[in-house]
């Protein structure tokens, strides 16, 4: 397994954010890649956050009682974010996952955010050779 490379495995087509987008927006695209998180990008490209489902669930249930959307995604993202790097073997990813609730961590490299790890794909891979 030490073989195996987060960059391997890593998810390249999940959306990115800005912090000025419209969250309405965000969570459409969220819902339609099927991803658990995607990564807020500020305007130098660098990582400023992450807005996960569960960070959607307030405005949602504030748009379906008041039938409106308001909000910016910097309004909701969680700040201060847990990444791995694109060169970190899966087995230190899997640890991860154990120490942190998280589902999905950005993958960078340097500070430049190269895609999304999945804990169902890391799961995916160590059954495989398990």
């Amino acid at each position: 397994m030490t073989e195996y490379r987060v960059g391997a495995i890593m998810r390249t087509d999940n959306p990115t954010l800005t912090p000025e987008m419209p969250i309405r927006r965000a969570v459409a695209l969220l819902v339609d890649a099927r991803a658990a998180a995607a990564a807020v990008l500020g305007d130098d490209g660098r990582l400023v956050g992450i807005l996960t489902q569960k960070d959607c669930f307030r405005p949602a249930l504030h748009a379906s009682y008041h039938r409106e959307w308001t909000g910016q995604v910097g309004d909701q993202i969680s700040r201060g974010v847990i990444t791995v790097d694109v060169e970190d073997e899966v087995i230190r990813a899997a640890e991860m996952f154990l120490e942190h609730p998280h589902r999905v961590f950005p993958v960078v490299d340097g500070t430049r955010v190269m895609g999304m790890l999945d804990r169902s794909d890391i799961l995916a891979l160590l059954s495989r050779f398990g």
